[in-house]
């Protein structure tokens, strides 16, 4: 499996599953694997190189034990301790410009940051130009630290969105 991607998602069902789906179609499903990360284990890290992980990033203040009904939440203390050394990994997270323009897809850096501390490298960051919000957690050095998507008010956009962020790094995974 070394020469296929893992694409990791969570939460299972609505917009992060489809957009999860979009992005395996366009890659091509020969070249990638599918995974929820309810189903992640430190089996699957080390069967995988190249990684492509998505998220909700909407509640991410509900990331918690209080909130098990979120894979995230399930996950993230394994996710935690798994090594990505020479690992590669772009990132992508949904979010809601318009009703949370103060802190846009800010859960994607929290996975940004448990990547970094256990060694991946990050590839795939996207210039915020095309973007419309006030802050964000996920803007480091001027760029998102991932693919921004907001299906609730620019889904419209999503499909083009994703083609452009793929070609900035696919041929790097």
């Amino acid at each position: 499996m070394k020469n296929k991607i893992a694409i990791l998602f969570g939460p299972e069902g609505g917009n992060t599953e489809r957009v999860t789906q979009l992005v395996a179609n366009k890659i091509g499903n020969d070249k990638c694997t599918v995974i929820p990360v309810n189903k992640v284990t430190p089996e699957t890290i080390s069967e995988f190189n190249s990684f492509i992980i998505g998220g909700s990033t909407i509640g991410t203040h509900n990331w918690s034990i209080a909130n098990s009904s979120h894979d995230w939440d399930v996950f993230l203390p394994e996710f935690r301790k798994m090594d990505f050394r020479g690992k590669k990994v772009a990132l992508f997270g949904l979010g809601d410009h318009l009703a949370y323009p103060n802190n846009f897809v800010d859960g994607m850096r929290t996975i940004y940051n448990v990547l970094v501390e256990n060694n991946a490298t990050i590839v795939g960051q996207c210039k915020t130009d095309d973007y419309e919000f006030n802050e964000s957690e996920a803007v480091v050095d001027g760029k998102f630290v991932g693919l921004p998507i907001d299906e609730d008010f620019e889904d419209d956009l999503t499909e083009n969105r994703i083609d452009k962020w793929l070609n900035t790094f696919i041929n790097k995974l």
